[in-house]
């Protein structure tokens, strides 16, 4: 969490006083490159913090496209956050989508782990189970976008100050999203641990008897 959330604070902390793009994404960006060398160094999983560069990456190039078509400093500020209210969205349709179908993506997770890709379909328990799961670990990104969307709409058409909008978005990203994440992963937590979820235990087979003497 820290990982994925500092660049943006890093970024918005230094353009909103000096209004330097380019020194707010050299700095988040410089910030990441330090987590991935501790990462390195602590042989600890750099997954997060690539997934940090790679949102500073897709955000300087929308930044660049606002730029050329013309945006003032506050639009290309505005432009920064895009991509991620873009990427919570598709990730809260696509989990949201698995879940209507029955084939929830913790499933697939789940079979990854357990190195057998859709056997825990065949069991109804494991798929409610994933079922749930998924709803619970999507509900901080939808969220997110339902808060953040509006927000993003309102300061890049204009009707309140761009200014504004990329610091409501800030406190959204950082303060509401650390919080609903924690939430949410405590109840996923809670769910795999009370339990509740016995596997449904095979058919028994009726023993077979000797035949009676004549």
């Amino acid at each position: 969490m820290l990982e994925a959330a500092i660049p943006g604070v890093i970024f918005s902390g230094i353009w909103l006083p000096t209004k330097d793009l380019q020194l707010a994404l050299i700095a988040s960006l410089a910030v990441a490159g330090v987590a991935l060398v501790a990462r390195v160094i602590q042989k600890s999983p750099t997954q997060y913090v690539f997934n940090a560069i790679f949102g500073i990456g897709i955000g300087w190039v929308f930044v660049r496209w606002a730029e050329s078509s013309g945006g003032s400093e506050s639009d290309q500020a505005l432009a920064f956050f895009l991509p991620g209210i873009l990427i919570s969205l598709a990730y809260t349709i696509v989990m949201g989508a698995s879940c209507l179908v029955g084939w929830p993506v913790l499933g697939f997770m789940l079979g990854a782990a357990t190195e057998d890709p859709v056997g825990w379909h065949a069991n109804k328990q494991v798929v409610r189970l994933c079922n749930r799961l998924t709803w619970v670990m999507l509900l901080p990104g939808a969220i997110g976008v339902l808060g953040q969307g509006p927000i993003w709409l309102l300061g890049h058409s204009g009707t309140i100050d761009a200014d504004t909008a990329v610091v409501i978005i800030l406190v959204l990203r950082t303060g509401l999203g650390w919080a609903l994440r924690i939430g949410s992963w405590t109840l996923m937590i809670w769910l795999l641990a009370r339990n509740a979820t016995p596997l449904e235990a095979p058919p028994e087979t009726a023993p077979e008897t000797a035949p009676e003497p004549t």
